[in-house]
């Protein structure tokens, strides 16, 4: 995993080097940089996947390295409804909770036998051992990290979410925050979100794709 605010142990899927992390600093134009977007580029052999909660930004910091990197995005949930032929909610609602885990796990095994691109997972896809794994083998995980401060901010926004149905919001995320976060931290990279403008978050995920990337080179030589 990539983070530099500290040092965690844990390893990636394609390199025994330590977690790469970002978060402690503000992105620069650098990072953002086509040309330092190319030299990233060059170096992506397999999927990337965005994990983490709920309102951590996934889809929008997906939809927008995608556009930077000139890869493909997808967005699992999407392809998961398209799958079943009915909405997300409807799925919980119809065949429960268990049902929607095995198709999201076959749907991501699918994704991740297509070509590079970026692919956002739902927030309890990384949870489950078999597509963790999955992820572990065939892509390149990122951890997009936010506080409960800043998920509720985000998820009050929608009302579609089903585990925040008939519940309390704030006490449910602090639950899955409890719950989820040790399995989110064996992602390779850790970036944290901000609580700002998608660029900022954008060129931590930038800079922590650079540092991962050369961190592996180095243990490599």
């Amino acid at each position: 995993m990539v983070e530099t605010t500290q040092d965690t142990a844990g390893h990636g899927a394609s390199s025994p080097a330590a977690p790469t992390r970002a978060g402690s600093r503000d992105a620069s134009d650098h990072a953002l940089d086509r040309a330092f977007g190319q030299s990233v580029l060059a170096q992506i052999d397999r999927p990337i996947v965005l994990v983490g909660l709920m309102g951590a930004g996934k889809s929008c910091i997906g939809k927008r390295l995608s556009s930077h990197l000139g890869l493909p995005f997808v967005d699992a949930d999407r392809e998961i409804e398209a799958a079943a032929g009915c909405s997300i909610p409807d799925i919980f609602a119809s065949h429960g909770e268990q049902a929607f885990r095995d198709g999201e796990r076959r749907v991501i095994q699918r994704l991740l036998g297509n070509p590079v691109h970026i692919l956002a997972t739902g927030g309890g896809a990384f949870v489950d051992p078999s597509t963790r794994a999955l992820v572990k083998e065939r892509g390149l995980s990122i951890w997009i990290r936010a506080d409960l401060d800043l998920l509720l901010k985000r998820v009050s926004r929608r009302n579609d979410r089903p585990l925040l149905q008939n519940v309390d919001p704030r006490a449910k995320l602090a639950e899955l925050i409890e719950l989820r976060h040790p399995f989110y931290e064996q992602a390779d990279i850790i970036v944290d979100s901000a609580d700002g403008p998608p660029e900022v978050t954008l060129g931590r995920v930038m800079e922590a794709l650079h540092d991962h990337f050369a961190k592996a080179k180095g243990n490599a030589s």
